[in-house]
């Protein structure tokens, strides 16, 4: 899997803030996922079983559309408190909350991951409708979001520790472009596969992307014979037989 061609940046940030551009991957792998029945709980199931706890449920970061299910690689941003007065920073315009270096270093198809600040807004509107336009699969943000409503209309998919209209810009500073980040409590550095749905979200460690697919592909094969045999009309006793491998 190859890096992404490093981007020019925008200048809003400290270049030495920007760290090199993750490993992509594959198209062809993003598609597999998705065609998973079950995304997050697939996901989940399999990354129990190599012993990696990467999974945060919908009831923490909630999803904005309830109905979207994304796959991509992250792009990640971390925001911290600014240490100035909001009022002085709103008189004065310091704005120090840059995330749309994260949009500007991002791929087509990529997810925005953002470590950041509770109770006020990370990500609004405008970055959300900016990160569409550029091809993002979509955003996971450790911290609130406003603008919900916008990200709705274009079909931007965001999941979220809060949902808040208090502005990020007199509040947030942005930090570090693609370095490792923290959401609850999991460590996410760019390239790992970031996977959402209505259930949860769960991150694949890159190494371990072309490892954990065909497990997961093999749990939806046997799901589904599963589901055939309910459809078809199994007994209970001949289905616990099945499922538990046991019984008489």
């Amino acid at each position: 899997m190859q890096a992404s061609s490093p981007r020019k940046a925008t200048g809003v940030l400290p270049a030495e803030w920007i760290r090199p551009p993750a490993p992509r991957v594959p198209r062809a792998t993003v598609e597999r996922f998705l065609a998973l029945e079950d995304l997050s709980g697939t996901v989940s199931d399999v990354l129990d079983g190599l012993g990696y706890r990467n999974v945060v449920g919908a009831s923490i970061l909630l999803p904005t559309i309830a109905t979207a299910r994304i796959v991509g690689p992250a792009v990640t941003v971390r925001n911290v408190p600014q240490d100035l007065d909001a009022v002085q920073s709103h008189h004065t315009g310091d704005n120090r909350m840059t995330e749309i270096e994260g949009i500007n270093q991002a791929d087509a198809g990529d997810v925005l991951v953002i470590q950041g600040v509770r109770d006020v807004s990370n990500m609004g509107g405008i970055m959300a409708s900016l990160a569409h336009r550029q091809g993002l699969a979509g955003a996971v943000v450790d911290g609130g979001v406003r603008d919900v409503g916008q990200s709705r209309r274009i079909g931007f998919p965001v999941w979220s520790r809060d949902v808040s209209p208090i502005t990020g810009k007199w509040r947030c500073v942005t930090v570090e472009v693609n370095g490792t980040v923290a959401i609850a409590g999991v460590p996410v550095r760019p390239g790992d596969l970031v996977i959402a749905d209505e259930t949860g979200t769960c991150f694949v460690p890159h190494a371990l992307i072309d490892k954990v697919l065909p497990l997961a592909e093999s749990i939806t094969h046997k799901e589904r014979a599963l589901m055939r045999e309910i459809d078809g009309g199994v007994a209970i006793p001949a289905f616990a037989r099945t499922l538990f491998g046991r019984g008489g």
